[in-house]
């Protein structure tokens, strides 16, 4: 069967969407979800998601959400506080932290947990701002972590916002996908494609794309594959084994993800990796072709290296994701979305 990907909302533990004024736009697929509290004129791009499950997303007027791109917290510790006239690029993550007035956020961008970026600023296409980094307002900021560049003039400001907002919203579900009858959580917005298998307690969330082509993709108990993340196969299999999380915006390929392991925000993983069981590999990293995560390990980087070893610390975060997602799937399983522009 196929959906009809229109922009929805839904609430969560009872608390609904707040929109203030009229929206400039939303994209098929768009998602408002939970305790968001959106100003006037926000322009929401296709499949682009709006998350408030475990505490607050606030955001000013004139807001741009590129298409893709994801808007969550951390839940019970870190809202998430976005000001006026900010604009965020396509498949670009701003997670639980501060985001100030008039700042830009470009295509693939990831901001992490407790960060604070000032007025102004501009992330650059692919950084990552670590977190609870304190970023000064003004200035252009490459790199994994984000790092200043260089100070920006109004004009130079001005002229990435434009270039941003300058780029239409033209994305669309696909006509031709199939969705099979998979015993899980699979969002409204969630697209999934060809020989998919899902064991019980799997969540797949907004604005996913699954697409198998002529091979599969598997996922293990208890395992989540979170907003906007795309896994595609090309020459073989994807293999997902239990009690694994793939964060927001992750990319897979061609992979095998052991149990017990966890694919950090944004991070891409290429055809014929290996990511063995009890591995995190960090928000941003990128692996080779071909490449083996050794267990017990952490990974970072681009490309991907070890650069620390698990700890009861990380494995007792990890096992709290899984638990925290297979409660939140409960949550909008059983909660009735409606179209963005309804009450």
């Amino acid at each position: 069967m196929a959906k009809d990907f229109i922009p929805m909302r839904a609430t969560y533990d009872g608390i609904s969407p707040v929109i203030n004024g009229d929206l400039a736009f939303a994209g098929g697929g768009a998602v408002v979800l939970g305790r968001v509290t959106l100003g006037d004129r926000a322009w929401l791009g296709a499949f682009s998601v709006l998350r408030a499950d475990g505490h607050d997303v606030i955001i000013g007027d004139n807001f741009h959400l590129g298409d893709h791109a994801t808007v969550h917290i951390a839940h019970d510790i870190y809202p998430t506080n976005i000001g006026d006239h900010a604009t965020v690029g396509s498949n670009a993550v701003i997670h639980a932290c501060d985001v100030g007035d008039g700042c830009v956020v470009e295509q693939d961008a990831v901001i992490l947990d407790g960060a604070s970026v000032g007025a102004g600023a501009v992330i650059s296409k692919g950084a990552v701002v670590f977190p609870r980094s304190q970023l000064e307002g003004g200035w252009l900021y490459t790199g994994s972590p984000a790092k200043p560049v260089k100070k920006l003039s109004p004009a130079e400001l001005d002229g990435y916002h434009q270039k941003i907002r300058g780029e239409t919203s033209s994305l669309a579900g696909d006509e031709n996908q199939r969705v099979f009858d998979l015993n899980c959580f699979v969002a409204h917005s969630a697209q999934v494609q060809g020989q998919v298998s899902a064991e019980e307690g799997v969540g797949i969330w907004y604005g996913c794309h699954l697409n198998a082509n002529t091979h599969r993709i598997t996922i293990g108990a208890g395992s989540n594959v979170q907003d906007n993340s795309i896994l595609r196969c090309k020459a073989s299999d994807i293999v997902i084994g239990p009690n694994v999380t793939i964060g927001h915006n992750v990319t897979l390929s061609d992979c095998t993800i052991e149990q017990g392991s966890l694919i950090g925000i944004g991070a891409v993983i290429a055809a014929g990796t290996v990511v063995e069981s009890d591995v995190l590999v960090a928000a941003g990293a990128q692996t080779e072709a071909g490449q083996r995560l050794t267990k017990g390990k952490v990974w970072a980087g681009r490309p991907a290296r070890e650069i620390g070893v698990m700890d009861d610390k990380k494995r007792e975060m990890m096992s709290e994701i899984l638990s925290l997602y297979r409660a939140y799937a409960i949550s909008f399983h059983s909660t009735p979305h409606k179209p963005l522009t309804s009450a």
